[in-house]
């Protein structure tokens, strides 16, 4: 919105009641409030954008550590059922 300022000055050497001045001045916006709110929601766009991003890579390297544990484990229990085997010989 435009801002308007009214101003009313009486000179000083002007009877009373004879003379008024009325000067009225308006502040066009240049738009930089505008700019700014859009900055501001791109950078919370992108912030939420590189959030959830980080949480997906998180989530598939937990995902892949969990599968190379259960890959270890069942390496190992391979290994005792097969030193079972070779011990009942």
């Amino acid at each position: 919105m435009a801002e308007e300022t009214v101003t009313t000055e009486r000179p000083a050497d002007a009877a009373p009641g004879n003379t008024t001045i009325i000067r009225e001045t308006r502040s066009t916006g240049s738009g930089t409030g505008i700019i700014m709110a859009l900055v501001l929601l791109v950078a919370i766009v992108g912030g939420i954008y590189l959030f959830s991003q980080n949480s997906e890579t998180a989530k598939d390297n937990a995902i892949a550590e969990a599968a190379g544990d259960i890959g270890n484990a069942a390496s190992k229990v391979g290994d005792a059922a097969q030193d079972a085997v070779n011990t009942e010989k």
